[in-house]
């Protein structure tokens, strides 16, 4: 980021926000309590209009936040009971006890009783303790703080209630019923008739957004622009991502909301930070800032570091000893969801994308197996397992033999070696093809770097996406390392970037009327963050510093737009959107048309897919084996096209039919929108679910059931298109519509998920189809047992 100095200050294309802006923001409330009339602050109003659409309802909040209390009293208290209470040479029989007023067939016996110590012997101990008791004193402090924040929230929350069922006309009970595109609705409504926001007449959905994910977005593009000193090389691990919760705590309390922060508010950036003339001053009081705090972290860092123990060993415990296999378990670390987070992205929004993920995610990472370590766990397996079955088998026999000392101590240990070498190895029956699994990962996650294309069999590209989905165990062992890191990391490598953040702040904050101070790219703005490498060429003025990296700006647009469908895009944005509708309609005129690709859809979900009653999978699943199908031979190719349909063709085609919609169907009758997604089919006429489907879900489940499979299809096709720009010119359709005369032969450039091999065609080819069926149930069993393990 040496470059970082190089940003150009970056305009808004709506006009500057009137003189006195900042106390137009700040507004007193008036009226009656039911009143909503100029709310002082609509980040914070908004923010809690959605967590408690989210965390369904006050109820569900209050036991929530009251739990949370009760559960840090209960892990302090216990903590301290265990330490000071516990008489533990009784306990471990290394010490006899006085029995002579016990009867005699007892007196051999340890209860629990015996080894716990009076509550006077127990008080004089803990008094003894000056640690203990200072640990105490600083448990009750924070504890009382929480309460206290809790307290305030739920009356807060109370008032969010009564905006719910007053102003929305949304019943507390019926909650769950409603969509956060529906809430979103209804407050735009709203807006029109009490002015929440007094400068602007009408809000719009992006306006909403903005305040909501405010600082959110300023994250997702410092991780966007490699900002962040997260990304290490240590000796003999390489390369390696460390963003836990606790550092990234940090970081918000130090750019965003802290007492020295560069937000004078929560929605104005300060002046001084605005301007290019002090830059070095502010980075030098920035790099002094970055470092005390982490002289803070330092000093805290044993109290949190036996939290973090604490918390760990009472959460974890019980589920490995459950289920040891847990550990071996994948997660979304944290640093691949702020990688993988579009601009203007919601929690829920994210979730759920994250979650269809997961299962392709998994089967990829499971498809690397190392031949040498599947050997060594066998046979590691089969010794311990022999053993394991022994005992077992002698207690069975013998309940005596459970007496033996540090037997069952024996048996836990040898269940947990077992499960561990289970874990390594690969399921025979597993067929590798890991571009065509990769394929359907990127549908899901929308971002992947570029040369991962064509080089998903490489152990570099698994290793990298091991940073973004990694194991639990991973998860785990970095949260109770936070404490010890993250104050070296804000101490030593964050004061390096201290220039490039102020740099950062002044070149892409923009001031937007009813809104404030925003994130530039989450204007979704084409023309200052295009990059001309995502179908943005000629729509775009943007410097390579100013370009969003990995197409985040183009993905970004198009999410939003297909998520949001009423909303009005800026001209910049609508003309790139319109322009990529016609890119989509000129390759689908030289595909097959749709219904063809999805008729084929149940051979290439047995090919590429885990749930073929899942029906976005299975569309999915028809569009990316389509090239494998055609070339291989195991689908009929129709005569007008010269060469095998690629992956983007076949996406085109898809999406036309979602866009343009076939005589008689009908439409959702729905305001004007961008793109493709203005002229949606309605969703109990279109090709992507199954009747089945279709009654088992609520028409909001269906539209968000849509719209994440028309995203997907944008996701692959754009890449795709990505691709083929990068290798150079080449015709975006491989097949080619045959018209009178003679034809021209094109340049074929095909579709990664037709870049399998020769010898893997001639497997498919070969493989007989009825032999997966006869062994799918077996498959769904070793599939489920790699999930949870």
């Amino acid at each position: 980021m040496a470059a970082q100095a190089e940003y150009h200050r970056l305009e808004d294309y709506e006009e500057d926000s009137p003189p006195g802006e900042e106390e137009l923001l700040v507004h007193v409330t008036e009226g009656l309590q039911d009143s909503w009339h100029h709310i002082k602050n609509l980040d914070n109003f908004f923010t809690k209009i959605y967590h408690f659409h989210q965390k369904n309802g006050f109820a569900c909040m209050m036991l929530s936040d009251l739990f949370e209390l009760v559960q840090f009293l209960f892990v302090v208290t216990f903590s301290t009971f265990l330490l000071c209470c516990v008489e533990y040479d009784v306990l471990f029989a290394n010490r006899p006890l006085n029995h002579s007023q016990v009867p005699a067939p007892e007196r051999s016996k340890v209860t629990l009783p015996d080894a716990i110590l009076p509550a006077p012997q127990c008080a004089q101990r803990i008094r003894a303790n000056g640690w203990v008791i200072f640990l105490l004193v600083m448990a009750a402090v924070f504890w009382l703080y929480r309460l206290v924040k809790v307290l305030c929230s739920l009356l807060s929350y109370w008032e969010i209630r009564a905006f719910y069922i007053k102003a929305l006309n949304i019943p507390s009970d019926g909650l769950c019923n409603y969509s956060w595109q529906e809430v979103q609705a209804r407050l735009i409504s709203l807006q029109r008739e009490q002015q929440m926001c007094v400068h602007k007449k009408e809000l719009t959905e992006l306006d909403i957004y903005h305040r909501i994910l405010r600082f959110k977005n300023y994250t997702v593009a410092m991780v966007n622009k490699s900002l962040l000193p997260v990304r290490f090389r240590l000796p003999l691990l390489g390369h390696v991502v460390f963003l836990t919760q606790g550092l990234k705590y940090n970081l918000e309390l130090l750019l965003f909301w802290g007492p020295g922060s560069l937000f004078q508010n929560k929605w104005n950036l300060q002046p001084q930070y605005k301007r290019a003339g002090s830059r070095l001053e502010l980075a030098q009081r920035l790099a002094r800032t970055m470092v005390l705090l982490g002289l803070a972290n330092l000093l805290l860092c044993p109290f949190v570091l036996v939290w973090q123990v604490l918390y760990a060993f009472f959460s974890y415990t019980e589920v490995i000893k459950r289920e040891p296999g847990s550990l071996g378990a994948r997660r979304w670390s944290l640093y691949g969801r702020h990688y993988l987070r579009h601009f203007n992205e919601l929690n829920h929004e994210l979730q759920a994308r994250l979650s269809r993920g997961y299962k392709p995610a998994t089967k990829y990472m499971n498809s690397f197996t190392s031949p040498l370590l599947t050997v060594l766990a066998k046979n590691v397996g089969f010794f311990a397992g022999s053993i394991l079955a022994v005992l077992i088998v002698l207690t069975v026999y013998d309940e005596d033999v459970l007496t033996v000392q540090h037997i069952l101590t024996a048996i836990t240990l040898l269940g947990l070696v077992v499960t561990l070498a289970r874990s390594f190895i690969p399921d025979e029956h597993m067929v590798w093809c890991p571009e065509q699994l990769l394929q359907r990962v990127l549908a899901h996650i929308h971002y992947m770097p570029d040369h991962w294309q064509g080089n998903a069999s490489k152990s570099e590209t698994r290793n990298e996406m091991a940073q973004l989905f990694q194991y639990k165990a991973v998860f785990i062992l970095e949260e109770l390392l936070s404490p010890i890191l993250t104050p070296l990391i804000l101490i030593f490598a964050l004061p390096a970037r201290a220039l490039d953040i102020i740099d950062f702040f002044r070149n892409f904050t923009v001031e937007v009327v009813g809104v404030g101070d925003i994130c530039s790219f989450a204007q979704l703005d084409i023309r200052n963050h295009g990059n001309p490498q995502w179908l943005s060429a000629g729509q775009t003025e943007a410097s390579v510093y100013q370009q969003a990296e990995n197409g985040k700006t183009e993905l970004s647009l198009m999410h939003f737009a297909i998520t949001n469908p009423r909303w009005q895009p800026p001209p910049q944005s609508e003309l790139f959107l319109s322009h990529l509708k016609e890119k989509v309609q000129q390759d689908a005129a030289a595909a097959p048309p749709a219904q063809r690709i999805l008729a084929e859809g149940p051979l290439g979900t047995s090919l590429l897919s885990d749930d073929s009653a899942t029906a976005p999978d299975g569309l999915l699943a028809s569009v990316l084996a389509r090239p494998i199908l055609s070339a291989s031979g195991l689908v009929s190719r129709d005569r007008r096209f010269i060469q095998p349909c690629s992956t983007a063709s076949a996406a085109a085609s898809v999406l036309a039919s979602l866009s343009s919609p076939l005589p008689g169907r009908a439409r959702v009758p729905s305001a004007d929108s961008p793109g493709c997604h203005s002229d949606r089919l309605l969703p109990e006429e279109s090709l992507l679910l199954s009747e089945s489907r279709l009654l088992s879900l609520s028409r909001s489940a269906v539209l968000a059931e849509v719209a994440s499979a028309e995203m997907s299809l944008h996701a692959i096709y754009m890449h795709e298109l990505h691709q083929q720009q990068q290798q150079g010119p080449a015709p975006l359709a491989v097949g080619l519509w045959v018209a009178a005369g003679a034809p021209k032969q094109p340049s074929v450039t095909a579709g990664s998920a037709a870049r399998a091999s020769q010898a893997q065609l001639r497997e498919l080819r070969e493989m007989p189809l009825g032999g997966w069926a006869e062994e799918e149930e077996e498959e769904e069993e070793e599939e489920e047992e790699q999930t949870t393990g």
